[in-house]
């Protein structure tokens, strides 16, 4: 059965669920790595952004905003349009929302190495060979001294420390790793290396559901 992605997000709304949870954890580290910036523009990229809910309400806040050129790629026109509403009425005149397919490196290729990269709901609903590949593409989409951000869910079989492991492999250092504990998995990586040409029409993952 295919997963309605605009329904989905309801669940943000429910102040007890993990996804709540997991929003306002990924929001505190989207602000941490803000705040942690370089002085001058900052470039950001959000694959499978949907509405936009984890780094649009930080931004428009943040004394950054008017720093970030940002670009959320998302395949729902409906998530995408309340991302671009937001952004709109935010003022958040850097910020663009495009309707295409995340996977594809192209998307993302004028604003590569970014200093800030979303990749969240991505790992947990792809198989491990694609989250190895996409990790692999973090190297290049990332820039020295740029943050990945990611999620994937904490039940067995537990792949949160493998892919801590392949983040470390590709030249990425641990910022934080929400424990089991927590019931949700959020990981921010600092990437330390330099950063790799992005190929040109590669596709990093494929979407299992």
């Amino acid at each position: 059965m295919t997963t309605d992605w605009y329904a989905w997000h309801a669940d943000y709304d429910q102040p007890d669920s993990a996804l709540s949870r997991r929003l306002a954890e990924v929001r505190d580290q989207v602000r941490a790595a803000l705040d942690s910036a370089p002085a001058g523009p900052l470039r950001a990229v959000s694959l499978c952004a949907g509405q936009g809910s984890d780094l649009l309400p930080v931004l428009a806040n943040h004394p950054r905003r008017d720093d970030v050129t940002a670009r959320l790629v998302e395949l729902d026109p409906r998530n995408a349009e309340v991302a671009r509403r937001f952004a709109a009425e935010a003022g958040l005149s850097r910020v663009e929302v495009v309707v295409g397919d995340a996977a594809r490196t192209d998307q993302y290729a004028d604003l590569a190495p970014a200093h800030l990269v979303l990749a969240c709901g991505i790992f947990g609903n792809i198989v491990d060979a694609d989250i190895r590949n996409t990790v692999r593409h973090c190297a290049a989409l990332c820039a020295t001294g740029g943050t990945v951000l990611w999620t994937r869910h904490r039940d067995e079989p537990d792949l949160v420390p493998t892919i801590c492991a392949w983040f470390a492999e590709e030249g990425f250092e641990p910022v934080a790793v929400s424990s089991p504990a927590d019931g949700v998995g959020v990981g921010a990586h600092r990437f330390t290396g330099t950063p790799r040409p992005l190929p040109a029409g590669a596709t990093m993952f494929e979407f299992v559901r």
